[in-house]
């Protein structure tokens, strides 16, 4: 990054709470900016455009299967980017039931008083439970939410009239994370302390309702005790260790689910069309003895291509993962934050170049990827125990993070140019500068005097990254069978041939995807070692 410095800042600090009565903040969500993409990428419906554009090209020149990819993918998300109307919406849901909802769009000065501010910005809140509420998901387009509680329930919402449309029923814990699922939003995955994590269908509705009117829904599937250790240990009070399902993740390859827990540093993979087993396991050091294994995990989370997952350790770790090579272990590690609480969470960024973390220490933590061993950018203003974070999809380097201080702080990333620029960054803005400069600067190298035509490109334009091991997702050998798809619409993730196994172990429902995407976590890892 010669030549250029980069930066966190404080855009706005907000207030939770209600009646005149401070509450403490237990998740943030913004609007998912790219879940209209995401249905409209992973359904095909972007065949025709591949045609088109292969058509009006010259037919001398042959595109390639990845080449076709990349143009549909930015003909269509700059298409669907326009349709969610909420992606700087921020959700914020707390100790005593509410969820709010701010919108950070607005401009409000830092250091303005913390009530002032969450007036102008809030548009509506409303209590969704009698009970802590400890997460919150968009689903929908943004025109519905989710919220899991600690009675035991997940609730949905209409967010504009704040109307219950179902409650579902079946946990017998404080229900702790959940992730819908990455093309159809019916589907819902849910981890609670009870050790089960569930598989819910919205569709499926109970035809009872609840006394207070609502519709109930039940849970399709799930696993019960899928995190209890062999090697937990009892406590001096003679109670059993933890089996609390901490996590949760759909993956993008439409049928796996990654759940972590808080008995051990172990993640698992299942695939939802038979969930008698795992189909695969990682951890940070499989080798390590019991009581160094011993280590929960408070959270997971993914990029936006789905490649890249991390956890967040109880051993004040928080660790990266390529799915695709589990068997690996972790790729890298980021050190520096603390870790006391399963209520601390950790979030990668939706372009995979950072991951932010709260921290007991009443810090935050910002890390560079491809820069693991680098100092983190420590962010100072909470005064209590960052817990929640989580990053906007659409302001690439905006992200929030809520504390025990009862606030919610928004944070951009800034960059700019230094005072001093090396040689090879001023070439690099040549083809931004009139022809007359692009001499001088190439004969020279001096400095020029700023116009009104310069054009300073984003960092991550001018500087590729450099690290001696980069972050980059593997190549797959595609056959000329898998080729041949193109005429039916493109479908990056399908291989060529479908794996014996899923085929005859695919129960017809509603969680089976189209028949073009067979790929799974489980046609990487045949023969994944058991870890325990």
């Amino acid at each position: 990054m010669d030549g250029f410095v980069s930066a966190f800042n404080e855009t706005g600090t907000l207030a939770v709470h209600h009646n005149a009565e401070d509450t403490i903040p237990l998740c943030l969500s913004f609007g998912n900016l790219l879940s209209v993409f995401c249905k409209t990428f992973c359904n095909r419906d972007y065949g025709h455009i591949v045609a088109d554009f292969a058509a009006k090209s010259s037919p001398d020149f042959e595109y390639s299967v990845e080449v076709l990819d990349v143009i549909a993918i930015a003909i269509v998300a700059s298409s669907a980017a326009f349709t969610a109307k909420f992606a700087h919406i921020l959700a914020v849901s707390d100790e005593d039931g509410y969820v709010s909802l701010f919108d950070t769009r607005r401009k409000f000065p830092v250091t303005a008083n913390f009530e002032e501010n969450t007036e102008k910005v809030k548009i509506c809140d409303w209590v969704s439970h009698q009970n802590a509420v400890f997460d919150t998901c968009w689903i929908k387009e943004d025109t519905q939410i989710l919220t899991a509680s600690g009675d035991q329930t997940i609730k949905l919402w209409d967010v504009q009239e704040h109307k219950c449309l179902g409650v579902l029923t079946g946990h017998t814990g404080s229900v702790k994370s959940m992730c819908p699922h990455p093309t159809n939003s019916d589907i819902i995955v849910s981890g609670s302390r009870d050790g089960s994590f569930r598989i819910w269908d919205l569709r499926c509705k109970s035809v009872a309702n609840s006394r207070q009117g609502e519709v109930g829904i039940y849970s399709m599937s799930g696993v019960n005790g899928a995190h209890i250790s062999s090697q937990a240990r009892r406590t001096r009070r003679g109670k059993a260790a933890s089996m609390s399902i901490t996590s949760v993740l759909c993956l993008k390859d439409q049928v796996s689910v990654a759940t972590a827990g808080a008995v051990d540093s172990v993640l698992k993979f299942w695939d939802t069309r038979n969930l008698k087993c795992s189909v695969a396991q990682t951890c940070p050091c499989p080798q390590s003895t019991e009581k160094q294994s011993l280590h929960g995990i408070s959270s997971l989370s993914q990029d936006e291509s789905g490649i890249f997952l991390s956890a967040s350790c109880m051993d004040n770790r928080i660790y990266l993962y390529n799915t695709l090579q589990l068997e690996k272990g972790p790729l890298k590690s980021f050190s520096g934050c603390r870790i006391e609480s399963f209520f601390v969470k950790s979030a990668i960024s939706p372009d995979a170049s950072n991951i932010v973390s709260g921290s007991s220490d009443g810090n935050a933590y910002v890390w560079k990827v491809d820069k693991p061993l680098e100092d983190p950018t420590v962010l100072k203003t909470h005064d209590g125990e960052v817990t929640a974070v989580n990053w906007c999809s659409s302001d690439i380097g905006k992200f929030a993070t809520c504390s025990d201080d009862f606030t919610v702080r928004i944070w951009n990333k800034n960059s700019y140019v230094s005072r001093t620029q090396c040689a090879s960054v001023i070439r690099r803005r040549v083809m931004a500068i009139p022809n007359t400069e692009c001499k001088m600067l190439l004969n020279n190298g001096k400095k020029y005097p700023k116009t009104n035509e310069d054009v300073v490109l984003p960092d991550h334009t001018l500087h590729p990254i450099s690290s001696p091991t980069p972050i980059t997702p593997p190549k797959m050998n595609i056959s000329e069978g898998h080729r041949n798809q193109l005429s039916s619409g493109f479908d990056s993730n399908a291989p060529s041939q479908k794996t014996p196994e899923s085929a005859l172990k695919s129960p017809s429902s509603v969680l089976n995807p189209p028949s073009s995407l067979k790929r799974t976590i489980r046609d990487y890892f045949s023969a994944s070692p058991k870890i325990m």
